[in-house]
Protein backbone atom coordinates (compact mmCIF):
# COMPACT_ATOMS: atom_id res chain seq x y z
CA UNK A 1 0.00 0.00 0.00
CA UNK A 2 1.48 3.34 -1.05
CA UNK A 3 1.67 6.04 1.64
CA UNK A 4 -0.76 8.93 1.28
CA UNK A 5 0.35 12.10 -0.43
CA UNK A 6 -0.50 15.72 0.37
CA UNK A 7 1.49 17.60 -2.29
CA UNK A 8 2.79 20.06 0.28
CA UNK A 9 6.44 20.48 1.19
CA UNK A 10 9.35 19.19 -0.88
CA UNK A 11 9.19 16.44 -3.53
CA UNK A 12 12.58 16.16 -5.26
CA UNK A 13 12.69 15.09 -8.89
CA UNK A 14 15.26 12.29 -8.95
CA UNK A 15 17.94 11.68 -11.54
CA UNK A 16 18.16 8.26 -13.15
CA UNK A 17 21.71 7.03 -12.46
CA UNK A 18 23.69 5.23 -15.17
CA UNK A 19 26.97 3.37 -15.22
CA UNK A 20 29.70 4.61 -17.56
CA UNK A 21 28.36 2.24 -20.23
CA UNK A 22 24.94 3.96 -19.91
CA UNK A 23 23.21 0.96 -18.37
CA UNK A 24 20.93 1.60 -15.40
CA UNK A 25 22.56 1.86 -11.98
CA UNK A 26 19.69 0.74 -9.76
CA UNK A 27 21.91 0.43 -6.68
CA UNK A 28 22.62 4.17 -6.83
CA UNK A 29 18.94 4.91 -7.40
CA UNK A 30 18.00 3.01 -4.27
CA UNK A 31 20.63 4.90 -2.27
CA UNK A 32 19.32 8.19 -3.63
CA UNK A 33 15.73 7.41 -2.59
CA UNK A 34 16.76 6.30 0.90
CA UNK A 35 18.82 9.46 1.40
CA UNK A 36 15.81 11.59 0.45
CA UNK A 37 13.64 9.77 2.97
CA UNK A 38 16.32 10.19 5.64
CA UNK A 39 16.50 13.98 5.24
CA UNK A 40 12.75 14.36 5.57
CA UNK A 41 11.38 15.11 2.12
CA UNK A 42 7.63 14.66 1.67
CA UNK A 43 7.98 12.37 -1.34
CA UNK A 44 9.99 11.89 -4.53
CA UNK A 45 9.31 11.88 -8.25
CA UNK A 46 10.98 9.53 -10.72
CA UNK A 47 10.92 9.58 -14.54
CA UNK A 48 10.70 13.33 -14.90
CA UNK A 49 12.83 15.48 -17.21
CA UNK A 50 15.79 15.11 -14.82
CA UNK A 51 15.11 11.37 -14.79
CA UNK A 52 15.77 11.17 -18.55
CA UNK A 53 12.46 9.34 -18.99
CA UNK A 54 12.48 9.97 -22.73
CA UNK A 55 15.76 8.00 -23.01
CA UNK A 56 14.51 4.87 -21.24
CA UNK A 57 12.90 1.76 -22.67
CA UNK A 58 9.70 0.33 -21.21
CA UNK A 59 11.53 -2.33 -19.22
CA UNK A 60 13.93 0.24 -17.83
CA UNK A 61 11.09 2.52 -16.76
CA UNK A 62 9.50 -0.39 -14.89
CA UNK A 63 12.82 -1.20 -13.20
CA UNK A 64 13.19 2.42 -12.07
CA UNK A 65 9.71 2.51 -10.55
CA UNK A 66 10.11 -0.87 -8.85
CA UNK A 67 13.46 0.16 -7.37
CA UNK A 68 12.20 3.54 -6.15
CA UNK A 69 9.06 2.13 -4.53
CA UNK A 70 11.06 -0.64 -2.85
CA UNK A 71 13.71 1.79 -1.59
CA UNK A 72 11.04 4.19 -0.29
CA UNK A 73 9.71 1.26 1.75
CA UNK A 74 6.47 3.03 2.60
CA UNK A 75 8.33 5.89 4.29
CA UNK A 76 7.60 8.40 1.55
CA UNK A 77 5.28 8.37 -1.49
CA UNK A 78 6.66 7.98 -5.00
CA UNK A 79 5.25 10.07 -7.86
CA UNK A 80 5.91 8.60 -11.30
CA UNK A 81 6.26 10.62 -14.48
CA UNK A 82 3.90 9.14 -17.06
CA UNK A 83 4.00 11.70 -19.86
CA UNK A 84 3.64 10.52 -23.44
CA UNK A 85 2.66 12.15 -26.72
CA UNK A 86 -0.16 9.64 -27.19
CA UNK A 87 -3.18 9.49 -24.89
CA UNK A 88 -3.47 5.69 -25.03
CA UNK A 89 0.23 5.21 -24.28
CA UNK A 90 0.07 7.77 -21.46
CA UNK A 91 -2.77 5.78 -19.89
CA UNK A 92 -0.73 2.61 -20.17
CA UNK A 93 2.13 4.29 -18.30
CA UNK A 94 -0.25 5.53 -15.59
CA UNK A 95 -1.74 2.07 -15.09
CA UNK A 96 1.68 0.46 -14.97
CA UNK A 97 2.82 3.00 -12.36
CA UNK A 98 -0.27 2.25 -10.29
CA UNK A 99 0.35 -1.50 -10.46
CA UNK A 100 3.93 -0.95 -9.26
CA UNK A 101 2.93 1.01 -6.16
CA UNK A 102 3.11 4.64 -7.25
CA UNK A 103 1.26 7.14 -5.05
CA UNK A 104 0.55 9.53 -7.94
CA UNK A 105 1.44 10.20 -11.56
CA UNK A 106 2.80 13.36 -13.14
CA UNK A 107 1.66 14.11 -16.69
CA UNK A 108 2.69 16.92 -19.03
CA UNK A 109 0.44 17.95 -21.94
CA UNK A 110 0.81 16.49 -25.40
CA UNK A 111 1.74 18.98 -28.11
CA UNK A 112 -0.62 19.35 -31.07
CA UNK A 113 0.43 20.59 -34.54
CA UNK A 114 -2.13 23.38 -34.10
CA UNK A 115 -2.47 24.59 -30.48
CA UNK A 116 -5.90 23.70 -29.16
CA UNK A 117 -6.83 23.99 -25.49
CA UNK A 118 -9.94 21.91 -26.07
CA UNK A 119 -7.76 18.99 -27.17
CA UNK A 120 -5.45 19.53 -24.22
CA UNK A 121 -8.39 19.39 -21.82
CA UNK A 122 -9.67 16.24 -23.51
CA UNK A 123 -6.23 14.66 -23.19
CA UNK A 124 -6.25 15.24 -19.43
CA UNK A 125 -9.91 14.23 -19.13
CA UNK A 126 -9.17 10.83 -20.65
CA UNK A 127 -6.04 10.34 -18.58
CA UNK A 128 -7.82 11.32 -15.37
CA UNK A 129 -10.71 8.98 -16.16
CA UNK A 130 -8.37 6.09 -16.88
CA UNK A 131 -6.38 6.02 -13.64
CA UNK A 132 -7.32 5.85 -9.99
CA UNK A 133 -4.17 7.71 -8.94
CA UNK A 134 -3.94 11.41 -8.04
CA UNK A 135 -2.75 13.37 -11.07
CA UNK A 136 -0.06 16.07 -11.05
CA UNK A 137 -0.47 18.40 -14.03
CA UNK A 138 2.98 19.54 -15.14
CA UNK A 139 2.89 22.99 -16.69
CA UNK A 140 6.35 23.21 -18.29
CA UNK A 141 6.20 24.76 -21.76
CA UNK A 142 10.01 24.79 -22.04
CA UNK A 143 9.99 21.01 -22.48
CA UNK A 144 6.51 20.41 -23.90
CA UNK A 145 6.04 23.36 -26.25
CA UNK A 146 2.50 23.66 -24.84
CA UNK A 147 1.33 26.89 -23.22
CA UNK A 148 -1.68 26.25 -20.98
CA UNK A 149 -3.73 29.25 -19.90
CA UNK A 150 -4.68 29.80 -16.27
CA UNK A 151 -8.29 29.40 -17.38
CA UNK A 152 -7.54 25.93 -18.77
CA UNK A 153 -5.80 24.82 -15.58
CA UNK A 154 -8.72 26.10 -13.49
CA UNK A 155 -11.13 24.19 -15.72
CA UNK A 156 -9.15 20.99 -15.11
CA UNK A 157 -9.22 21.56 -11.37
CA UNK A 158 -12.96 22.19 -11.40
CA UNK A 159 -13.94 19.35 -13.74
CA UNK A 160 -11.42 16.55 -13.09
CA UNK A 161 -11.56 15.34 -9.47
CA UNK A 162 -8.27 13.45 -9.46
CA UNK A 163 -6.27 16.46 -10.66
CA UNK A 164 -4.64 16.81 -7.27
CA UNK A 165 -1.73 19.19 -7.84
CA UNK A 166 -0.38 21.72 -10.34
CA UNK A 167 3.36 21.75 -10.92
CA UNK A 168 3.84 25.32 -12.07
CA UNK A 169 6.84 25.94 -14.34
CA UNK A 170 5.53 28.49 -16.83
CA UNK A 171 7.13 31.89 -16.20
CA UNK A 172 6.18 34.29 -14.78
CA UNK A 173 5.45 31.64 -12.18
CA UNK A 174 4.67 33.95 -9.23
CA UNK A 175 1.99 35.72 -11.27
CA UNK A 176 0.47 32.45 -12.47
CA UNK A 177 0.49 30.95 -8.98
CA UNK A 178 -1.34 33.98 -7.62
CA UNK A 179 -3.87 33.82 -10.46
CA UNK A 180 -4.48 30.12 -9.83
CA UNK A 181 -4.92 30.76 -6.11
CA UNK A 182 -7.45 33.51 -6.82
CA UNK A 183 -9.33 31.29 -9.28
CA UNK A 184 -9.63 28.15 -7.14
CA UNK A 185 -12.81 29.16 -5.35
CA UNK A 186 -14.56 25.84 -4.88
CA UNK A 187 -11.77 23.25 -4.94
CA UNK A 188 -8.32 24.53 -4.04
CA UNK A 189 -5.49 22.15 -4.89
CA UNK A 190 -1.81 22.41 -3.98
CA UNK A 191 0.62 24.17 -6.31
CA UNK A 192 4.27 23.08 -6.34
CA UNK A 193 7.19 25.05 -7.74
CA UNK A 194 9.58 23.60 -10.31
CA UNK A 195 12.27 25.14 -12.53
CA UNK A 196 15.05 24.17 -10.16
CA UNK A 197 13.66 26.61 -7.55
CA UNK A 198 14.84 29.49 -9.75
CA UNK A 199 11.95 31.71 -8.66
CA UNK A 200 11.41 29.80 -5.43
CA UNK A 201 11.09 32.57 -2.88
CA UNK A 202 8.82 34.61 -5.12
CA UNK A 203 6.62 31.57 -5.73
CA UNK A 204 6.35 30.88 -1.99
CA UNK A 205 5.36 34.49 -1.39
CA UNK A 206 2.55 34.22 -3.95
CA UNK A 207 1.07 30.97 -2.70
CA UNK A 208 3.20 27.96 -3.67
CA UNK A 209 2.85 24.98 -1.33
CA UNK A 210 6.45 23.84 -1.83
CA UNK A 211 8.78 22.35 -4.40
CA UNK A 212 8.72 19.54 -6.94
CA UNK A 213 12.07 20.00 -8.61
CA UNK A 214 15.54 18.58 -9.04
CA UNK A 215 17.73 21.01 -7.08
CA UNK A 216 20.51 18.80 -5.73
CA UNK A 217 20.30 20.15 -2.14
CA UNK A 218 16.67 19.55 -1.17
CA UNK A 219 17.60 20.33 2.43
CA UNK A 220 17.73 23.97 1.31
CA UNK A 221 14.21 23.81 -0.08
CA UNK A 222 12.93 22.10 3.08
CA UNK A 223 14.39 24.93 5.17
CA UNK A 224 12.79 27.56 2.91
CA UNK A 225 9.37 25.94 3.10
CA UNK A 226 9.57 25.52 6.86
CA UNK A 227 10.56 29.16 7.31
CA UNK A 228 7.76 30.37 5.06
CA UNK A 229 5.19 28.19 6.85
CA UNK A 230 6.38 29.60 10.18
CA UNK A 231 5.84 33.13 8.89
CA UNK A 232 9.57 33.89 8.87
CA UNK A 233 9.75 35.03 5.28
CA UNK A 234 12.95 36.95 5.95
CA UNK A 235 14.75 33.72 6.86
CA UNK A 236 13.36 32.08 3.73
CA UNK A 237 14.66 35.00 1.65
CA UNK A 238 18.11 34.77 3.25
CA UNK A 239 18.34 31.03 2.53
CA UNK A 240 17.32 31.65 -1.08
CA UNK A 241 19.85 34.46 -1.47
CA UNK A 242 22.67 32.33 -0.07
CA UNK A 243 22.08 29.46 -2.51
CA UNK A 244 20.89 31.48 -5.52
CA UNK A 245 24.24 31.32 -7.40
CA UNK A 246 24.10 27.51 -7.21
CA UNK A 247 20.42 27.46 -8.21
CA UNK A 248 21.25 29.59 -11.25
CA UNK A 249 24.30 27.48 -12.18
CA UNK A 250 22.22 24.31 -11.98
CA UNK A 251 19.55 25.82 -14.21
CA UNK A 252 21.76 25.77 -17.32
CA UNK A 253 20.39 23.60 -20.15
CA UNK A 254 20.88 19.89 -19.62
CA UNK A 255 21.12 17.88 -16.43
CA UNK A 256 24.85 17.26 -16.17
CA UNK A 257 25.41 19.81 -13.39
CA UNK A 258 22.84 18.22 -11.12
CA UNK A 259 24.12 14.72 -11.76
CA UNK A 260 27.66 15.84 -10.94
CA UNK A 261 26.51 17.34 -7.64
CA UNK A 262 24.72 14.11 -6.79
CA UNK A 263 27.95 12.27 -7.55
CA UNK A 264 29.93 14.63 -5.34
CA UNK A 265 27.39 14.00 -2.60
CA UNK A 266 28.07 10.26 -2.86
CA UNK A 267 24.50 9.51 -3.87
CA UNK A 268 25.23 8.18 -7.36
CA UNK A 269 28.39 6.46 -8.53
CA UNK A 270 28.61 8.13 -11.92
CA UNK A 271 27.36 11.44 -13.36
CA UNK A 272 26.88 9.91 -16.81
CA UNK A 273 24.12 11.46 -18.93
CA UNK A 274 22.64 9.07 -21.47
CA UNK A 275 23.40 9.91 -25.10
CA UNK A 276 22.59 12.21 -26.84
CA UNK A 277 22.68 14.18 -23.60
CA UNK A 278 26.00 15.81 -22.80
CA UNK A 279 28.20 15.15 -19.78
CA UNK A 280 29.74 18.02 -17.84
CA UNK A 281 32.94 19.36 -19.39
CA UNK A 282 36.10 19.96 -17.36
CA UNK A 283 35.71 23.75 -17.27
CA UNK A 284 32.15 23.62 -15.96
CA UNK A 285 33.14 20.98 -13.40
CA UNK A 286 35.87 23.29 -12.11
CA UNK A 287 33.43 26.20 -11.91
CA UNK A 288 30.99 24.03 -9.99
CA UNK A 289 33.64 22.91 -7.53
CA UNK A 290 34.70 26.53 -6.92
CA UNK A 291 31.08 27.56 -6.41
CA UNK A 292 30.44 24.78 -3.91
CA UNK A 293 33.62 25.68 -2.02
CA UNK A 294 32.44 29.31 -1.87
CA UNK A 295 28.90 28.58 -0.67
CA UNK A 296 29.66 25.53 1.49
CA UNK A 297 33.29 25.92 2.62
CA UNK A 298 34.63 22.90 4.47
CA UNK A 299 31.26 21.13 4.37
CA UNK A 300 31.12 17.37 3.81
CA UNK A 301 28.71 17.18 0.92
CA UNK A 302 28.01 13.49 1.54
CA UNK A 303 26.24 14.31 4.80
CA UNK A 304 22.76 15.83 5.12
CA UNK A 305 23.14 19.58 4.91
CA UNK A 306 22.25 21.65 7.96
CA UNK A 307 20.83 24.95 6.68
Amino acid sequence: MSPSIRFQGVYPILATPFHEDENLDLKSLGRLVRFMADIGVDGVTVLGVLGEANRLGDGEREAVVRTAVAAAGGRIPVIVGASHAGTHACLDLCRKAESLGAAAVMVAPSQEPVPNEGRTFEFYRRVAAGTGLPLVVQDHPASTGVHMSVALLLRMIAKLPNVACIKEEAPPTPVRIAALRDGMKNRPVPILTGLGALYGIFDLERGSDGFNTGFAFPEVLIAMVEAAKAGDIERARNIYARFLPLIVFEQQPGIAVRKEILRLRGLIENAKVRHPGADLDAGAAAQLRALLDKILPGIDLTKPLIV
